[in-house]
C-alpha cells in the first residue's frame, strides 16, 4: 500500500470507466471486486505492482499521466489491470494479455 493510499480519500478522477471484453468475463465471475479495485486503484492501492512502478504511478498523479494498477481476483490467480488515462477522461480495466 502506498502513502497515498492510507488516508481513504479519492486521488483522482477515473473518468468514463470502460472495459475490454476478457475484462468483462473475467469480472463477471467475481462482480464485487470491481468496485473494490476502481476504489482501490482511485485511492492509490495500486495493487500487485513493484516498488518502481508504485512511484511513477505517484508521480503520475502529482503530474498528470497515466496510472497503473494491478489485482489478483479469484483463488486461479487470474488479474485485472486498470489503467487511467492522462487527462482522466477514463479507466480501463483489462486483462494483461489484452494491453
Amino acid at each position: 500500500m502506498t502513502a497515498s493510499a492510507r488516508g481513504g480519500e479519492r486521488l483522482f478522477p477515473l473518468g468514463k470507466i470502460v472495459a475490454t471484453p476478457g475484462a468483462m468475463e473475467l469480472m463477471a465471475g467475481h462482480p464485487e471486486d470491481a468496485f473494490d479495485v476502481l476504489g482501490r486503484h482511485q485511492r492509490g492501492d495500486f495493487g500487485d505492482i513493484c516498488e518502481e512502478d508504485a512511484r511513477e504511478n505517484e508521480r503520475s498523479i502529482k503530474h498528470g499521466f497515466r496510472v497503473l494498477s494491478s489485482y489478483p481476483l479469484g483463488e486461479d490467480g487470474e488479474r485485472v489491470w486498470l489503467l487511467t488515462e492522462a487527462d482522466r477522461s477514463s479507466t480501463c480495466l483489462l486483462l494483461p494479455s489484452e494491453y
